[in-house]
């Protein structure tokens, strides 16, 4: 007899990235596919001093069952990071600590979205997010971006039409787009959701890898400029972009009565994140090492984009259109099909396997009316040797 699995699997498929990493062991593959930061980035002398300070200090604290809402010196050292970057009024208690920033995703849909409710995702976003989403029954709805983020003019006719549960965006070197919500824009998105009262998650993982001048401030930094827009809004963190995914701290900052409900469905899920990761993060921060790890990984990242931009543009031509990324970890890009080249990213996968270079099609970061001649490109994991190679091997795949 057949296992009779839940309907809610009925509307969710395996990772289309996760698969085609199953691709990626043949020998000498150079893969932009990954969303990953490179691990040769990764700060293990520190680390290493964290976790021995974590250990002679708290020891059975850090080895010991947690508080769900997370140990509480990583909050206060989290709260001081957040306001370092201008959102000053974030108290320890106004964050929880998640197994990542993909928990406080899914924390966040399984406290708001019931079967039917409809959600504003950006059109292209976060794969794991449309799937998780849709594994809470959301009837998902794309809004339109441009190289400066959402359309707000395009998102204010969606909200006023389908009234959604919330609205999910990556304002800052967004994943897969790169692209930046524009300063205008970030208070247009909080005006709006004050004007239909619709709960905004900001999704910001990406936020301190900036290449040149810093970003606008997040919403929530802006939110004390709008009234009443703090209450309706949900900010994601993470430190795996930034220090290591291995560690799996991520934080949920939102308003009391929303944090509660996260807060207790973490409960359910899996009582705490880890407390010796937690400690180790917190001693991290409390060393004050991140500063100097952050200006080394953005000065090797910046160099990596521009040497994927300057390839892409020397060995693709007109064949391909993109925005030089500014921050982040990726280049968005689209086939122009110009001088009869191939237009259609997942056709154009298949022979980049062939030629020894892997890359994602932009088809599956599209919850609606996926755009065929997209495709992500990530530049964290390859140096600029290996960028130039696998460009080049790219526009051998397209002919």
């Amino acid at each position: 007899m057949p296992i009779a699995f839940a309907d809610r699997l009925n509307h969710v498929e395996t990772s289309a990235i996760r698969e085609l990493f199953k691709l990626l062991g043949k020998p000498g593959i150079i893969s932009f596919a990954g969303g990953f930061p490179d691990s040769a980035m990764f700060d293990v002398a520190g680390i290493q001093a964290a976790t021995l300070q974590a250990l002679q200090e708290e020891p059975g604290a850090a080895l010991q069952y947690g508080a769900t809402e997370g140990y509480n010196p990583l909050r206060e050292q989290l709260a001081a990071f957040m306001a370092a970057k201008g959102c000053t009024d974030v108290a320890p208690d106004n964050l929880i600590v998640t197994t990542g920033s993909q928990q406080a995703l899914d924390l966040l849909g399984k406290t708001m979205i019931s079967p039917g409710d409809k959600v504003i995702v950006e059109g292209p976003t976060f794969l794991a997010t449309i799937q998780c989403f849709r594994l809470y029954g959301a009837q998902l709805i794309s809004a339109p971006i441009d190289a400066h983020g959402v359309q707000t003019d395009q998102l204010e006719a969606l909200m006023a039409e389908h009234k959604p549960k919330l609205v999910y965006l990556i304002p800052t070197f967004g994943n897969p787009s790169g692209a930046t919500l524009s300063l205008e824009r970030r208070r247009r998105v909080l005006e709006l959701a004050v004007k239909y009262q619709t709960l905004v998650v900001e999704d910001d993982p990406y936020g301190d890898l900036y290449f040149n001048a810093a970003p606008p401030p997040s919403l929530l930094a802006l939110s004390s400029q709008v009234p009443g827009s703090r209450a309706l809004l949900a900010h994601c963190g993470s430190l795996s972009k930034v220090l290591s995914p291995g560690l799996r701290v991520g934080w949920l900052i939102a308003p009391p009565e929303l944090l509660a409900k996260a807060t207790m469905c973490k409960q359910f899920s899996d009582a705490h994140t880890s407390t010796f990761a937690q400690a180790t993060a917190a001693q991290y921060l409390k060393a004050g090492r991140m500063p100097a790890t952050l200006a080394h990984v953005r000065q090797v990242y910046a160099e990596r984009a521009l040497a994927m931009g300057n390839a892409l543009r020397r060995d693709l031509g007109e064949a391909i259109d993109f925005v030089q990324p500014e921050g982040g970890l990726f280049v968005w890009a689209r086939l122009t099909g110009a001088g009869g080249k191939l237009q259609d990213g997942a056709a154009l996968a298949q022979r980049a396997i062939e030629k020894g270079v892997a890359f994602v099609p932009g088809v599956p970061f599209y919850a609606t009316h996926p755009d065929p001649a997209t495709l992500r490109l990530s530049f964290a994991t390859a140096d600029v040797a290996r960028i130039e190679e696998g460009v080049g091997r790219l526009a051998q795949a397209l002919g």
